[in-house]
């Protein structure tokens, strides 16, 4: 940022004052019209045909340059002047060819800009007006640094008239600092060499960082930050995130130098996460589309690998600071992508980490269309309860009952898609421990819902799914349910039945117990207090055969209870 420093204090006055060197104001605020204070030779005109350019001049041209598929044909004083490099070039006789006429033949290869920037170099340099725009001042700044035109050859050359405006437009213009950045990815070798990347971001980012109240500039280009200030007021939330849409747009190594560098900037951590996904989630939606088909497929999946892995490197390490739902869609590319184990497993981590404050939709994460397709992906879950399951049973502060009841709540929602296989479903009902969950209810009508939404189970596959529904897991009410629900498995229904015949009968007996005990009591307290002492041998009779009938009824009891154990066993063996 030290070229935006340099001009800070001049910024007002910039384009409406012609500066030394040559300067001249434009007739938009985007825009610059530059040309060279000391012209040793003006060329009256500059022809094209076809893919020849042609300075007209009192002399004839003495110098080709070719660059790319098109040649121009120059004079050696203007050009040589301005060019340290091609000062070289014109100079290294051993290098050079000549044709008959003596006529001076030059390659310049890998020119930033190509012939169409070089065009405007021939005209800088012979004098001629140019245009520069935040379109074209990346790849003329670039190409200056190439030919090496810098001010120790003639003040106020190519490389010091462009550098003033690509600080001015960084410092003034929200928008041509994108422009500037998208404009420099066919240079982007050098435009990273040249920091021209690095100015760009770190303005993006001091940008973001600041309050749209703070700007005031005097630039037409400031109306945009007006209007973010003004809105401030109407919506907080949108106040803080104005900046999301621009940034989600730049390409992902841009877009990293940029989250890099706001975060330096002390950014909350909460904002950076959700530009994040934002610029995660208009990417995949590009991948989904089937642009990467433009590229070769290897390539397109090793972008897309190196994509997510940087991703993932950037987001913020605070906790909670970026969604649930966003980590595992990228859990669920990265392992498509198969990307760096580490890194899955991080991310595993981290949403095994946050469970415990998630919500049902949360958990939800779509699969592309598929005719065979579930809705969601159980898979990506079903790793992430591993995960839990594996690490964070071991940690007596983790709040599992909660994490149960989510679970049971992602079932309930899942269980409606006919596509979802019983493996899958059954995958997620058993990852748990039982110690997961105070009782079984929510589980248990998470599986009604499932075979009712798929009436063609089997019986096999109906009681594989339910095996892990107990009797004294489930309330009184389930219980019921259970034994008059069609959808379940026979053995299972039948198993609930004999044991809630075991259950009342040995309900029963606590209350004859309870009842035939507390009689005799009474009895013979108050014959007691009522003095009948003379009676004690009679009723101590009574309660002789009081105890007789309740070991006849507990016998009959057990003999009962041995005959269901017998049918039960018979039934579930």
């Amino acid at each position: 940022m030290k070229h935006a420093k340099a001009i800070m204090g001049g910024r007002r006055s910039f384009d409406r004052e012609n500066l030394t060197g040559g300067i001249l104001s434009g007739g938009k605020r985007n825009q610059c019209v530059i040309l060279p204070a000391n012209v040793p030779m003006v060329a009256d005109s500059f022809e094209r045909r076809n893919q020849n350019w042609i300075a007209r001049a009192n002399s004839p041209p003495d110098l080709i340059i070719q660059v790319g598929d098109s040649s121009f044909h120059l004079h050696k004083l203007p050009m040589v002047s301005r060019s340290e490099y091609l000062n070289r070039l014109v100079f290294d006789r051993s290098s050079n060819r000549e044709s008959a006429d003596n006529i001076l033949k030059i390659q310049v290869e890998n020119l930033p800009g190509g012939a169409k920037t070089f065009e405007l170099v021939v005209k800088f340099c012979y004098g001629w007006k140019i245009e520069i725009t935040a379109s074209n001042v990346a790849s003329l700044y670039c190409a200056a640094h190439f030919l090496e035109m810098s001010d120790d050859l003639e003040k106020g050359n190519l490389i010091s008239k462009s550098d003033a405006f690509l600080s001015f437009l960084m410092l003034s213009s929200w928008k041509d600092t994108f422009r500037i950045l998208k404009c420099s990815e066919p240079i982007s070798s050098w435009a990273k060499e040249l920091d021209i990347v690095k100015r760009c971001t770190e303005a993006i980012a001091w940008k973001a960082c600041i309050n749209p109240k703070a700007f005031s500039f005097d630039f037409e280009h400031a109306e945009f930050f007006n209007a973010q200030a003004r809105k401030i007021t109407e919506d907080e939330s949108s106040a803080d995130t104005w900046w999301f849409e621009d940034v989600s747009s730049l390409r992902i190594d841009h877009f990293i130098e940029v989250i890099q560098s706001i975060k330096r900037r002390g950014m909350k951590s909460d904002l950076v996460g959700s530009c994040i996904a934002q610029w995660t989630t208009k990417w995949l939606s590009q991948v989904t589309l089937g642009l990467e088909k433009m590229t070769p497929k290897h390539i397109t999946h090793q972008l897309h690998r190196v994509t997510v892995e940087c991703l993932i490197k950037i987001l913020p390490a605070e906790e909670n600071s970026v969604p649930c739902n966003f980590l595992l869609h990228l859990l669920k590319t990265g392992v498509m992508l198969k990307i760096n184990p580490e890194l899955l497993n991080m991310l595993e981590r981290r949403v095994a980490f946050m469970l415990e404050q998630c919500r049902v939709e949360d958990l939800l994460v779509k699969n592309q269309a598929g005719d065979n397709d579930s809705t969601y992906d159980v898979a990506v879950v079903h790793w992430v309860l591993q995960f839990y399951v594996s690490y964070m049973f071991t940690d007596s502060a983790a709040k599992f009952h909660v994490v149960g009841s989510l679970v049971d709540g992602y079932l309930t929602q899942i269980a409606r898609d006919e596509n979802v296989t019983v493996e899958s479903f059954q995958s997620i009902v058993e990852v748990l421990p039982q110690n997961a969950r105070y009782c079984d209810d929510s589980l248990y009508r998470a599986i009604d819902v499932y075979l009712k939404a798929h009436p063609d189970l089997t019986e096999e596959e109906r009681t594989r799914l339910c095996k892990v529904l107990e009797y004294h897991r489930l309330s009184q009410e389930a219980r019921q349910h259970v034994m008059k629900n069609e959808r379940l498995p026979l053995k299972l229904t039948t198993r609930f039945v004999l044991l809630e015949q075991v259950s009342m009968t040995r309900s029963m007996t606590k209350k004859n117990y309870r009842r035939t005990g507390t009689q005799t009591i009474i009895r013979v307290s108050k014959d007691f207090e009522n003095g009948w002492l003379n009676a004690a041998g009679q009723e101590i009779q009574t309660m002789r055969k009081d105890m007789e009938m309740m070991k006849s009824q507990l016998k009959d009891l057990l003999t009962c209870k041995i005959k269901l154990q017998k049918q039960l066993k018979r039934f579930v063996g």
